[in-house]
Protein backbone atom coordinates (compact mmCIF):
# COMPACT_ATOMS: atom_id res chain seq x y z
CA UNK A 1 0.00 0.00 0.00
CA UNK A 2 1.47 3.56 -0.67
CA UNK A 3 0.49 6.90 1.44
CA UNK A 4 -2.04 8.93 -0.30
CA UNK A 5 -2.51 11.63 2.22
CA UNK A 6 -0.91 12.67 6.03
CA UNK A 7 -2.96 14.87 7.97
CA UNK A 8 -4.46 15.95 11.20
CA UNK A 9 -7.53 17.65 9.90
CA UNK A 10 -10.42 15.19 10.76
CA UNK A 11 -12.36 16.86 8.26
CA UNK A 12 -10.29 16.30 5.30
CA UNK A 13 -10.31 12.58 6.24
CA UNK A 14 -13.52 11.78 5.80
CA UNK A 15 -13.68 13.61 2.64
CA UNK A 16 -11.00 11.88 1.38
CA UNK A 17 -12.22 8.70 2.79
CA UNK A 18 -15.99 9.23 0.99
CA UNK A 19 -14.30 10.56 -2.12
CA UNK A 20 -12.56 6.77 -2.31
CA UNK A 21 -15.28 4.87 -1.21
CA UNK A 22 -17.18 6.69 -4.02
CA UNK A 23 -15.18 5.52 -6.86
CA UNK A 24 -14.56 2.58 -5.48
CA UNK A 25 -11.45 2.45 -4.24
CA UNK A 26 -9.98 0.19 -1.35
CA UNK A 27 -8.40 2.24 1.19
CA UNK A 28 -6.80 2.16 4.72
CA UNK A 29 -6.70 4.88 7.67
CA UNK A 30 -3.62 4.34 10.13
CA UNK A 31 -2.42 5.11 12.96
CA UNK A 32 -5.92 6.50 14.36
CA UNK A 33 -5.19 4.76 17.85
CA UNK A 34 -2.31 6.83 18.39
CA UNK A 35 -4.82 9.19 19.88
CA UNK A 36 -4.43 6.93 22.95
CA UNK A 37 -0.44 8.00 23.41
CA UNK A 38 -0.75 10.77 22.40
CA UNK A 39 -3.58 11.93 24.83
CA UNK A 40 -6.16 12.55 21.95
CA UNK A 41 -4.37 16.24 21.19
CA UNK A 42 -4.29 15.33 17.61
CA UNK A 43 -0.91 15.99 17.18
CA UNK A 44 -0.23 12.78 15.25
CA UNK A 45 -1.40 13.16 12.27
CA UNK A 46 -3.34 9.99 10.22
CA UNK A 47 -2.56 8.54 7.05
CA UNK A 48 -4.68 7.01 3.85
CA UNK A 49 -3.12 4.21 2.30
CA UNK A 50 -4.12 2.82 -1.12
CA UNK A 51 -3.12 0.07 -3.00
CA UNK A 52 -0.64 0.51 -5.16
CA UNK A 53 -3.02 -0.43 -8.58
CA UNK A 54 -5.33 2.28 -7.50
CA UNK A 55 -2.65 5.06 -6.21
CA UNK A 56 -2.84 6.96 -9.82
CA UNK A 57 -6.79 6.76 -10.17
CA UNK A 58 -6.86 7.62 -6.36
CA UNK A 59 -4.73 11.35 -6.39
CA UNK A 60 -6.51 12.08 -9.88
CA UNK A 61 -8.99 11.67 -7.61
CA UNK A 62 -7.71 13.85 -4.70
CA UNK A 63 -6.99 16.55 -7.71
CA UNK A 64 -10.09 16.53 -9.20
CA UNK A 65 -12.00 17.12 -6.18
CA UNK A 66 -9.56 20.37 -5.15
CA UNK A 67 -7.60 18.99 -2.78
CA UNK A 68 -4.47 17.92 -4.63
CA UNK A 69 -2.48 19.97 -2.04
CA UNK A 70 -2.82 17.47 0.20
CA UNK A 71 -1.49 14.45 -1.64
CA UNK A 72 2.23 13.34 -0.49
CA UNK A 73 4.55 13.29 -3.01
CA UNK A 74 4.90 10.81 -5.38
CA UNK A 75 7.52 7.76 -4.68
CA UNK A 76 7.45 9.68 -0.59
Amino acid sequence: MEELIRTNDMVMISFVEALLKDAGIEHLVVDQNMSVMEGSLGVLPRRILVVEEDIAEARQLLIDAGVGGELRPEGA
